[in-house]
């Protein structure tokens, strides 16, 4: 944990206040609880003036949703942000406020946290520190405070007068904060636009010329949040005296590794890279987190309020570290070869590490389940599907024979799997319930990362779709590595 935070993949949340789907879900301080609870690192709060303009609430900027008191969801932050990790937590604040508005944010947060947070000496960072010595402190990162309204205005204009450009959301995703369907793939110009939901269109520590009307909020930023002018090339580049935050969409993110990913690599091995859901996912959906990760992008924000695959995977990756929610990145996303190239995640590798995996029974489910809940006149007829999520050459799914009418199956089968990258790669286990009329039922999964599985026989507890433990169900497996 003494490398900078730039070194680790950092368990993320999206729109952590959210009780639900995007749309019409309530605002509470209770999914943020849960987040943490689970060692959830990082928290995104939407910060908006409330109706009388005179105080601050965290909202989706929907109409549809019930708004909660930002002192309220700090209050909480500060009462469980260590429960299940000492390490840092970072709040990242979506701001739609005015200058006098983040004034009180800042005296809300310095009141709430005390020296629990952590405000560097110099304006800008020109290193991250390590999460060893960020030990039980909070971390602010945002964009800096936009100077005078006055200026806004301008630029609304400005831009409206160059309508035949597209905006920047085009090249760097639009964050999913209002009812428009993202249409960052249909568009490749890079202006500026003062509709950017992800508000961070300005370098971060670019020497201001005005005064800023919110000292103290500035002050308060720790991790500068920021989209430079230009395309992704632009944004991606690394300056030598200063880190940087850059929030890209899951859909940005795609087309930025197709033609840059080794750029990616590289502004990841100093800077801090935030990837975002689109803005259809209404629902709390999820992404594949592993185009993020093997191009070495720290926080892969997810809407924890669903559940679903790709949210096991996050579960997986940061069961890693003892579930601190900080996972060391593998040495060759954040190495430089001596002619100063760097990992190129599309590049041919060969077979490193080969591991073999053997199911040889389950049980546990005639003790959590009614007798009727698979079957209603017969025992369950289970099968147990084993694979790798992980780099695309490694990603693979077998699956056992069923086992018919047997509350214990015993299946005795293995598999082997050649790994490239194993550094990355996770081992995805899933129980189902055979059912010849309807779809197959579920009856537990988990995921566990490969790189600290150890080799022998062992007892693996299976989970429920949400992620909670079941109290009894458990398969007898063995690892091999060869």
């Amino acid at each position: 944990m003494t490398a900078p935070l730039s070194d680790y993949f950092i368990y993320t949340g999206h729109n952590s206040y959210l009780t639900g789907n995007q749309l019409s879900s309530d605002c509470s301080d209770v999914p943020i609880i849960k987040a943490l609870k689970r060692g959830v690192r990082v928290v995104e709060l939407d910060i908006w003036p409330n109706s009388t303009k005179d105080d601050v609430h965290v909202l989706h900027g929907r109409t549809l949703t019930t708004p909660v008191e930002l002192i309220k969801c700090l209050k909480s932050i500060k009462e469980h942000a260590f429960r299940a990790s000492p390490y840092p937590v970072v709040i990242t604040l979506e701001d739609h406020l005015t200058p006098d508005l983040q004034a009180k944010v800042a005296q809300m947060v310095t009141q709430t946290f005390g020296t629990m947070l952590f405000c560097p000496d110099s304006e800008c960072l020109k290193e991250l520190p390590t999460p060893e010595k960020l030990k039980y402190r909070i971390i602010i990162s945002t964009k800096p405070p936009k100077e005078y309204l006055e200026a806004e205005s301008n630029k609304r204009k400005m831009n409206n007068s160059h309508n035949v450009k597209e905006s920047d959301d085009d090249v760097w995703g639009k964050e999913p904060a209002e009812l428009t369907v993202d249409q960052e793939d249909e568009k490749t110009d890079s202006d500026a636009s003062e509709n950017n939901q992800d508000n961070e269109e300005t370098d971060a520590c670019e020497p201001e010329v005005r005064l800023s009307r919110a000292p103290a909020y500035k002050h308060l930023i720790a991790i500068h949040a920021g989209k430079p002018k230009g395309g992704l090339k632009e944004g991606l580049k690394v300056e030598p005296d200063k880190v940087r935050r850059l929030s890209l969409s899951e859909q940005a993110l795609e087309k930025a590794t197709m033609s840059h990913g080794t750029d990616v690599v590289r502004f990841t091995q100093k800077n801090i890279l935030r990837i975002y859901p689109k803005g259809t996912r209404f629902n709390s959906s999820n992404y594949k987190p592993l185009i993020g990760w093997m191009h070495g992008a720290q926080m892969v924000a997810f809407n924890m309020q669903g559940y679903g695959r790709y949210l096991w995977l996050m579960h997986g990756m940061f069961r890693s570290n003892g579930g601190c929610g900080y996972v060391k990145k593998p040495d060759f996303l954040m190495n430089v070869n001596p002619n100063g190239s760097v990992f190129n995640p599309k590049a041919d590798l060969p077979v490193k590490k080969t591991l073999k995996v053997k199911v040889y029974m389950g049980d546990g489910w005639h003790l959590d389940f009614k007798q009727t809940h698979f079957d209603l006149y017969s025992p369950p007829d289970f099968y147990t599907r084993v694979g790798i999520a992980g780099v695309p050459a490694d990603e693979i799914m077998k699956k056992t024979k069923k086992k018919e009418d047997d509350w214990t199956p015993v299946w005795d089968e293995e598999f082997v799997f050649p790994l490239r990258v194993p550094e990355l790669a996770l081992l995805r286990v899933e129980v189902h319930e055979y059912d010849m009329s309807e779809r197959d039922d579920f009856a537990g999964q988990t995921c566990l990362p490969v790189s600290e599985l150890k080799p022998g026989i062992r007892a693996v507890p299976l989970f429920n779709r949400k992620g909670e433990k079941f109290n009894s169900v458990r398969l007898l497996m063995r690892f091999e590595f060869i």
